[in-house]
């Protein structure tokens, strides 16, 4: 039985490029996994764009964290996706998140509960990290994945004096393993909606 290749769709907003450094990271992972990858940048989303989102089996959510929440750009996307919401345009799809911020914790977890609350109010499946913390033992290092020790999503700690090039490597790995989990969750449910005839 062959199906068809999952598409993830990457809707992010970077203030100062560390969010698009993720978002890269997860459309490889994504890709690394068997599923087309597309990038959305949502502060300049086009008609075009929204309609690769609709068509999209999963869509991971991606914001710095600023001021304890998502950036104001991708709020004023998530208010605009209430044109879908009404009509259950997203209703089934995975989602996921990952987020970036100048601290260890900048309260990054409640930018990660807003993308998982937006989720639930389309009606979509929450794909988790996957990840046990890293770096929490003497034998640990801050080269783990997950090495700042989140369940939800993809978290980055970048410095606030440096640019892109600061996103730490084991950061962009714990994104690139998001959009493979991805990925692969995606092929699943395609998998078993082929074979339930659905």
């Amino acid at each position: 039985m062959t199906t068809a290749t999952p598409t993830v769709a990457i809707a992010y907003h970077s203030g100062y490029g560390h969010t698009a450094v993720l978002a890269e990271a997860v459309a490889r992972g994504a890709a690394a996994g068997g599923a087309e990858a597309v990038l959305i940048a949502v502060d300049a989303i086009t008609d075009e764009q929204w309609a690769q989102l609709d068509a999209a089996d999963a869509i991971v959510f991606g914001s710095p964290t600023y001021m304890g929440t998502a950036s104001g750009a991708f709020h004023t996307f998530a208010e605009a996706s209430s044109k879908r919401w009404f009509v259950d345009a997203w209703q089934g799809k995975l989602a996921a998140g990952f987020t970036n911020s100048a601290s260890k914790s900048g309260d990054k977890m409640h930018t990660l509960q807003f993308f998982t609350i937006l989720a639930a109010q389309h009606g979509m499946q929450w794909v988790n990290l996957g990840l046990k913390p890293g770096w929490n033992s003497t034998t640990a290092s801050e080269d783990d994945l997950n090495r700042l020790g989140f369940f939800l999503g993809a978290t980055a700690q970048s410095n606030n004096d440096q640019g892109p090039e600061g996103v730490h490597k084991a950061d962009i790995a714990t994104a690139e393993h998001l959009g493979e989990r991805v990925a692969k969750q995606a092929a699943v449910q395609l998998a078993g909606r082929a074979a339930l005839g659905i």
